[in-house]
């Protein structure tokens, strides 16, 4: 008769707080860790702005999508939820709590628009 049990050879589990402890390096000399956190950090746009970014042909620049993830940063410090964003004549409305832009025109068409449910707003140059 065989016997249907597995045996497997014991080898010690790692906590997950002695793992992140070591800082195990990238490849481009970042921990895991510092990925995670840069990634969050990024704002990302909802498929409607994208599609509203394509529609009115608006291209935003490396500078521009940086001073965009600084602003949302700094509002995210001081509490702001949902912001109107200012800059380089482009207005975005922004979850902050989300890092995400939920919609976005241009300098342009923001003139005629009356935008709601905001509990902030950043002007920028």
């Amino acid at each position: 008769m065989t016997d249907a049990r597995i045996y497997l050879p014991s080898s010690p589990l790692l906590s997950v707080n002695s793992v992140a402890a070591k800082k195990m390096p990238q490849a481009n000399g970042q921990t895991f860790g510092d990925a995670l956190r840069e990634a969050q950090q990024k704002v990302t746009f909802s498929k409607h702005a994208m599609n509203r970014l394509k529609e009115r042909n608006l291209d935003l620049s490396e500078d521009t999508l940086a001073k965009l993830d600084d602003t949302v940063e700094k509002m995210a410090q001081k509490g702001a939820k949902e912001s109107l964003i200012y800059l380089d004549d482009i207005a975005m409305v922004v979850s902050v709590a989300n890092r995400k832009v939920i919609t976005a025109m241009d300098g342009e068409s923001a003139g005629d628009n009356i935008f709601t449910n905001i509990d902030s707003a950043a002007i920028l140059k």
